[in-house]
């Protein structure tokens, strides 16, 4: 086991919408790299350098990981080895929407299915509650008022310390809030899809999110690998796009798309920072968002996103330039 010093001065942390929790402004989620085939010892020296960063917050799902359910395993195994006792110094979150077992109840957002995913991921955790627990998507076919019935209960009985949404639009997440204020048990936070690239965030839910009180977590923030330098020249092997089971398919990356990355990374450059800094720090500009969930297979791409947050701050004319390139080429 290892003896970690987290650097807590090192790092921001910042405000869950009104409630009482800080989360680092980046924090480290284990969807890709960390699941039963990938090298477990690279994983955990990634998320062990994470902690020691300052990097408090670990984001997982049921079915992260391949098999699915393994990055729960895995990271149990740090749990119970070099995190043993960190336990209250972390935060753990994991959620529950998408398929995950067979037969009619392993899906969607049903409470039968909520409450027994979560029990199966504390099992796989060895873990007696998790900080944050999610509904990971809005089901139409399960009232919400159903769902968020089972986020309330999961908090009562101890479950979880914390409420949260993710993939839910501003609509439903004005419905969610309703429903858990009258409940008693408050939504602090909403997980969703934000980057340079996809921005409707912007068009309505940060400001309902902050009119609201409820905090916002930012996943994808490099559009999948998009917001690199990885894809300037092209589809390159063994990238997730030139995988065919990947997330990331050819057919998305247009390209317009393509030409908007190009033009993204000479300002980046200008900076005298890497276009996927430039886009960690882009959304960290934004005091709504209380935390960037950045993904890492390796220690040097990690410690290139730490460097996102200490960066320096967008002049107006860069806000301006970068606003332009979206309104004349996308």
């Amino acid at each position: 086991m290892k003896k970690i010093s987290p650097d807590y001065n090192n790092m921001e942390y910042r405000r869950t919408g009104r409630s009482g929790l800080r989360l680092p402004a980046l924090s480290l989620g284990l969807w890709h790299n960390f699941g039963a085939t990938d090298d477990y010892n690279t994983g955990r020296e990634v998320i062990l350098k994470a902690f020691q960063s300052g990097i408090t917050h670990f984001d997982l799902a049921n079915n992260y990981g391949t098999p699915p359910g393994s990055a729960e395993e895995n990271f149990g195994r740090m749990i119970g080895g070099d995190l043993a006792s960190y336990r209250d110094e972390l935060i753990i979150s994991t959620k529950a929407g998408y398929r995950m077992w067979d037969g009619p109840y392993g899906d969607g957002g049903s409470r039968k299915y909520l409450l027994s995913s979560l029990d199966q991921s504390l099992r796989r955790m060895k873990l007696e509650y998790v900080d944050i627990f999610y509904s990971h998507r809005p089901d139409d076919e399960t009232p919400m008022e159903e769902t968020m019935m089972a986020l309330d209960q999961a908090v009562r009985q101890g479950k979880a310390l914390y409420a949260g949404i993710s993939n839910y639009t501003d609509k439903q997440t004005r419905k969610a809030a309703g429903i858990m204020q009258n409940l008693g048990t408050p939504l602090i936070v909403n997980q969703i899809r934000y980057s340079m690239l996809d921005r409707r965030a912007e068009s309505g839910l940060l400001d309902t999110l902050e009119e609201l009180g409820t905090g916002c977590i930012a996943f994808s923030p490099l559009d999948q690998g998009l917001l690199t330098a990885k894809y300037l020249d092209g589809i390159p092997e063994g990238s997730r796009a030139g995988r065919p089971d990947g997330f990331l398919q050819p057919s998305q990356i247009s390209r317009e798309k393509l030409n908007i990355v190009r033009e993204l990374n000479k300002i980046a450059a200008k900076r005298g920072q890497s276009l996927a800094r430039m886009a960690v720090a882009w959304l960290l500009k934004d005091s709504r968002v209380s935390s960037v969930l950045i993904g890492a297979r390796s220690i040097s791409q990690l410690e290139e996103n730490l460097q996102s947050f200490s960066d320096p701050g967008f002049t107006d004319n860069e806000v301006k330039e970068i606003n332009q390139i979206f309104e004349t080429k996308y």
